[in-house]
Order: C-alpha cells, then structure tokens, then sequence
C-alpha cells in the first residue's frame, strides 16, 4: 500500500521511507541532519508509570539506532478520560517525562486526543553528524551481528494480560524495556560499526531481514547464540506468543530457511514482538572484539555475537539451531 504513496525527492533527504529504516534523517548544513521518528502504543505492562517510562524508551531508541543524540520530544497520547481517572494519564506522563529527563530529552509539547483505549508514546527529534549517522543498510559480507537486549519482550507482555507471569518475571521485563539504549548506541560509535537498527515490533528476524534488504546482503543466525529471559522460553512452550510473531511469520514466510534442529518454541521467539528492545548491530569481523569491549565499559549487560552477514539473495535468513 505504502508504494503508492507520493514520492519526495528533496536531495537534503539523506534517509526516507526506501530502506525501511529506523527513522528520517534532513540535512540542514554539511556538517548537522536532523533524525525524526515516532512511536507509541497501548500499555505493555499494568503499572502506568512504567508504562510511560517504557512507551519513551522505546520511542527514544530509534535516534540511538541511527547513531544520533535525541534532544526534543513531544507527548502523543491517546486516553479514555470518562473511563479512567486522570491521575493514571499524570503517572504515564511522569514516567516518560522521567526517562527523557534521563535521556537528556526535552519534552517541548504534544498532542492528546479522546480515546478507548490508553495509547503513549513520543515524537522525537535528534540530532547527527551527517557523515557520522548509522543506517541499516551498510551491513557487509562478514559482519558480526552483535545484540544488546534479550529477547521475550512480547511474549512476557502477552503473558501478562493472561494473568500467566510472576512478578519477579515483570520487574525484571520492565527494567529490560525500560533502559535506554545509549550506551550500546556510544559503544557502536566509537568503534564505527557497519549497520544498525533497534528490536521492536518486528522481532529479531523482522528487523534483520529489513537490514539485510536494504544492504543487498543475507545472514545466518544461531538460536544457541541469541539471549532470551528464560521465562519467555517457559511461556513460549505453554503456547504463548505475541499477535506480531504470527504477522510477521507470514511476512518472512519466503525469506527465512529453518534448519532442522530449530523448535517451534524458538521459531516463535526469534519472531517476536519486541517492546523497547536492544540494538542488532552490524561490526566488522576485526572489530568485533573492540565493540564487545566498549559494551562492557558502558555495562551493556547483553552483548551477544548471533550471526553473522553472508553474500546472498537480499533479505534472506538462514536459521540454525
């Protein structure tokens, strides 16, 4: 649907809508581009200040795949005002205001509008060096991929609302979501990384196969190298999923080849929904050792080396257990 819409051609436009990459980047001088992304959605977690702090995080992260410093924002909200106290809005507000706080993000304004349904999230403005900016589409025959954030999210969340996760599982899934991807957004430029995007909604696969698209290049991962919350491989043999997996499993259906050995539970993981994931980041071979070290300074807790990029058809996943 999206191909039928107007094309824009202004040569400042460095990144569009052609590589399906995390956000836009406008030149306004040789040496600054602004980066704009947008994000949010409905309550993942039941506390709504953690809800907001979440929902901003996510947003955030964005600008940090693209190697960018986030330094605006602006609240989109959707809230049931008739159906819920306001106190709930001031607490989502609280906890996204807090975590740009952190960030070192100005919230500047925002829009809210009437809804059924309680929606958050952020429109964020960041800034970047034009020759400095990381896409997803320089990943390179022999690339490391390196992730920072285990996977799960989406199949905790969903386990949430069925009343099917502890609440030691929902504290440690919300102080995943919840932190900021800065830090792993530092280490990567420091060590000048070939490609990058974040995690989210599109799961590990669905976010690789749009580098891999836009690189011109395939990969292999390896199940026994990707990091999960263990709760999510529980859930996940009770037949849990998020409502994205399987979208996005009938999206990949032609792109991803799963070699004998993956189980159905690890299919579901690789495929799911993340909330406010980690970087997928693409290093040289000979690099990889630099970043999984500027990781660690920054105590990136997750630094996990899961594939590497291969020549081959543009888009393509092999799947090993």
């Amino acid at each position: 649907m999206l191909r039928h819409l107007p094309k824009f051609s202004d040569p400042q436009i460095l990144v569009g809508t052609d590589t399906l990459d995390d956000a836009g980047v406008y030149r306004v001088r040789d040496d600054l581009a602004i980066v704009q992304t947008a994000d949010y959605f409905a309550p993942v977690v039941d506390d709504a200040y953690s809800f907001g702090a979440i929902a901003a995080a996510n947003a955030i992260s964005d600008a940090y795949a693209m190697g960018a410093r986030p330094v605006t924002a602006l609240n989109l909200v959707g809230f049931p005002r008739s159906e819920v106290p306001l106190e709930v809005l001031f607490e989502i507000l609280r906890g996204g205001a807090e975590k740009c706080a952190e960030a070192g993000v100005s919230i500047i304004g925002g829009h809210s509008i009437d809804d059924h349904e309680p929606k958050y999230g952020l429109a964020v403005m960041a800034l970047v060096h034009p020759d400095r900016m990381v896409t997803n589409a320089g990943a390179r025959p022999g690339d490391r991929l390196v992730l920072t954030k285990p996977l799960g999210m989406g199949i905790i969340t969903t386990g949430i609302r069925g009343q099917k996760v502890s609440a030691e599982v929902i504290a440690e899934a919300t102080a995943i979501m919840s932190t900021l991807n800065r830090a792993a957004c530092e280490a990567m430029l420091q060590v000048e990384v070939h490609a990058a995007t974040d995690v989210t909604g599109y799961g590990l696969l669905g976010h690789l196969h749009e580098m891999l698209a836009a690189s011109g290049m395939a990969a292999a991962v390896s199940v026994a190298q990707v990091p999960v919350l263990p709760a999510a491989w529980e859930l996940a043999a009770q037949g849990v999923k998020s409502g994205g997996a399987g979208r996005t499993e009938r999206f990949l259906a032609d792109q991803v080849t799963w070699a004998e050995g993956v189980t159905r539970d690890a299919q579901i993981v690789l495929l799911d929904a993340e909330t406010s994931g980690g970087l997928l980041v693409a290093v040289p071979a000979e690099r990889e050792t630099a970043l999984l070290e500027a990781l660690a300074q920054r105590s990136v807790a997750t630094r996990a080396v899961v594939g590497e990029i291969r020549e081959g058809p543009p888009g393509r996943v092999e799947v090993t257990a």
